[in-house]
């Protein structure tokens, strides 16, 4: 959920995200430097769908469902061995990507009106943001650093929901996979 545009920074955006702890050891500094998703709260994570509905709209009826599609999801494991760029963006590239890929198409079919980036791009990478909105020269030195900190390897378990309350983003809900 990296978010370069202050619209995107409103209160009641939400966005939906696999965590994955075990990267914090390897990116936490660059990222707090250098991903203002980090500096708002995310934690190390994969973007699943953002944005998703606003807050207001989501209800018992919208949990219960989320909770419903999520869980006929399998648990699955994530390899993190190589990095990747779009301009002025370094990320870390999960492998393989085809169940990411299929909790976004889940999701986004399920709830039209939400889909992946709003919208903006033709193709969902799967990513987990190291640093925006910076120069190939920085993202060079990140890149060296966090190279010769890989490969690890992230189970996910679960899809959590998160919340911007103008200032921060929370985590409001967890929906296990359970496939």
């Amino acid at each position: 959920m990296t978010d370069d545009s202050t619209s995107r920074f409103r209160a009641g955006r939400t966005g939906l995200i696999v965590r994955v702890p075990e990267a914090e050891p390897v990116v936490r500094a660059w990222r707090e430097r250098f991903d203002p998703s980090a500096r708002a709260g995310v934690p190390a994570h994969v973007t699943v769908l953002f944005p998703f509905l606003d807050e207001h709209r989501i209800d018992t009826r919208v949990r219960s469902a989320l909770a419903a599609v999520l869980s006929r999801q399998h648990p699955f494991d994530l390899r993190f061995e190589s990095c990747g760029r779009f301009p002025g963006v370094l990320y870390l590239a999960p492998g393989p990507d085809t169940q990411l890929r299929r909790l976004t198409e889940v999701i986004a079919g399920r709830w039209p009106e939400a889909p992946p980036y709003g919208g903006e791009f033709t193709e969902v990478v799967p990513h987990l943001t190291l640093a925006d909105g910076q120069d190939d020269g920085v993202l060079d030195e990140i890149e060296a650093d966090v190279l010769g900190k890989l490969p690890f390897t992230s189970r996910v378990s679960s899809v959590e929901l998160m919340v911007h309350d103008g200032a921060t983003w929370q985590e409001r809900e967890s929906f296990a996979l359970r496939g």
